[in-house]
């Protein structure tokens, strides 16, 4: 029997899943992770916790499943995207890596799109203080020692290849997020790192998803008691590698993923870029495709936030909230508690709740919540339809998957039909493992990525759709009223930058 070991590094947790021969999970196991946002925009993780997590949860699953955990034939990584980690001349971490909520780099992301205007066709979209460009500006002009004594940058899952395999390299679909890739060549573009003060001597490898990156370095395999030719794959971030997962690899397929962050996700037979419209159109894990994405900083995330407030279970509130559902919400809430990419680009904006009164219970604060998000990616919809894609339907993967309720506000909000999968909220580390068996067994792609069982379809309710559709419009208002004041009152709180 030949297993494959899936590790998503996520942003609030490691998860690591074991698939056998039929595609079937045999063991899971999850590690917490947790955020450092030392100062105002900030958002930082320790690389070495990752590193951790991942051996906790490889730990857990040897626990689970000995005999399954000793067949492990191949291994795949994906992980949070855009996550600068910088490596000096001993290979060891400088910093704590920015991560993709990041946006600290806003100036030198405009900046970057100013003297470059010709570069986002190329690149896949406009520079944004997410992407790993800017931030590499902000390091030179900031902490100008740590930028001289980097000597390779690295994205989060490929951080942990380098302790497996010994190896700087990444994937495809995760170079693309970094502002450095030319997509349709799916190779470094010089002008890119050039501009940014770097050269290739500072980027990891390239290869496909699908294909091997190294093996297992022996000591590692000897202290997880695994074979000694365990392959790992190319992986892939994490948002194409729930693509794989979920079977969304031919042009047209579309999911929503709705876990710490938000994506509306569409696979392309040709890189399409659409810069204008705020769309991330980046290479797909596997050979000759592409996707077209609208990111969104927040998703399950906002409702974590509000259920840690109201110090109360996550279920237990979903449940009551159902309840005592009526229809669309009285209240209003803009979602933005880490800044928001698309369709705003804009790291000052933050999450207001609009409309409260004296008759405002918890069930009407968790609603709006919902709402809110929901509303984001109908903003999402929008700047997708303008990019010259259209969605009649799409999957829905990721935490926030789990709920019933959730997705029918969603296919409501969206007015179209959204499909829900068997294992959804686990898409990427199920996708990394599909990754790490075509790395090893050379299947093609069509052959291994079929979609998962189908739990339900949420169709959209006409009379509700019609509703939200005013409730929409009444939430972009409330953006664009606020926008001035969201800059204004980061001025006013912003700490001093550090300089070493």
């Amino acid at each position: 029997m030949s297993c494959y070991l899936g590790i998503d590094v996520g942003t609030s947790a490691v998860k690591a899943i074991i698939v056998d021969g039929q595609q079937r999970s045999i063991a899971e196991a999850t590690t917490l992770l947790e955020i450092s946002r030392p100062q105002s925009l900030w958002s930082e993780q320790d690389p070495e916790a990752w590193w951790l997590a991942v051996q906790a949860s490889v730990q857990q699953l040897r626990t689970l499943a000995p005999a399954a955990f000793g067949s492990i034939r191949a291994l795949g990584l994906s992980g949070q995207m855009h996550g600068a980690v910088l490596l000096g001349e001993d290979s060891l971490p400088l910093r704590p890596a920015i991560l993709w909520n990041d946006g600290r780099s806003f100036q030198e992301a405009e900046e970057l799109g100013h003297a470059h205007p010709g570069l986002s066709k190329r690149l896949g979209v406009i520079p944004m203080s997410g992407l790993m460009a800017p931030k590499l500006l902000w390091l030179a002009r900031h902490e100008p020692g740590t930028f001289r004594a980097t000597r390779k940058v690295l994205l989060p899952k490929d951080y942990i290849r380098l302790r497996l395999t010994g190896s700087c390299v990444t994937d495809m679909s995760d170079a693309a997020g970094t502002w450095w890739l030319d997509e349709a060549a799916r190779d470094w573009s010089d002008e890119a790192l050039a501009a940014t003060g770097l050269d290739r001597s500072h980027m990891p490898e390239l290869v496909e998803g699908s294909a091997p990156s190294g093996l297992l370095q022996p000591e590692i395999a000897r202290e997880w008691g695994m074979r000694s030719d365990v392959v790992v794959a190319g992986g892939a971030g994490d948002v194409a590698a729930g693509a794989v997962g979920l079977g969304a690899i031919n042009d047209g397929a579309g999911f929503i993923s709705l876990g710490t962050s938000g994506q509306l996700f569409v696979t392309t037979r040709h890189f399409s870029p659409a810069p204008e419209a705020l769309v991330h159109s980046f290479c797909h894990a596997l050979p000759n495709r592409w996707f077209q994405m609208a990111a969104m900083l927040n998703g399950a995330s906002c409702l974590a936030w509000a259920a840690g407030l109201l110090k109360t279970d996550i279920d237990e509130l979903l449940c009551a909230t159902e309840a005592a559902y009526r229809g669309p919400a009285s209240l209003l809430f803009l979602p933005y508690l880490a800044g928001e990419r698309t369709p705003h680009n804009d790291p000052y904006a933050r999450g207001v709740y609009f409309g409260l009164s004296p008759e405002t219970q918890q069930t009407d604060l968790i609603q709006a919540v919902l709402e809110g998000v929901a509303f984001s990616f109908a903003d999402a919809k929008a700047c997708l339809e303008l990019a010259g894609t259209r969605l009649t339907c799409a999957g829905l993967i990721g935490g926030g998957s789990r709920s019933v309720f959730w997705a029918q506000i969603l296919a409501n909000v969206l007015n179209i039909p959204l499909v829900r999968y068997q294992g959804g909220d686990k898409g990427p580390a199920f996708g990394a493992a599909r990754l790490a068996r075509m790395a090893a067994t050379g299947e093609a792609p069509e052959t291994l990525c079929s979609q998962p069982a189908v739990l339900g379809v949420v169709e959209p309710e006409a009379r509700l759709a019609d509703l939200y559709a005013t409730r929409i419009e009444q939430f972009r208002r409330l953006y664009g009223a606020l926008k001035p004041e969201f800059k204004s009152a980061a001025a006013g709180v912003a700490a001093p930058n550090r300089c070493p």
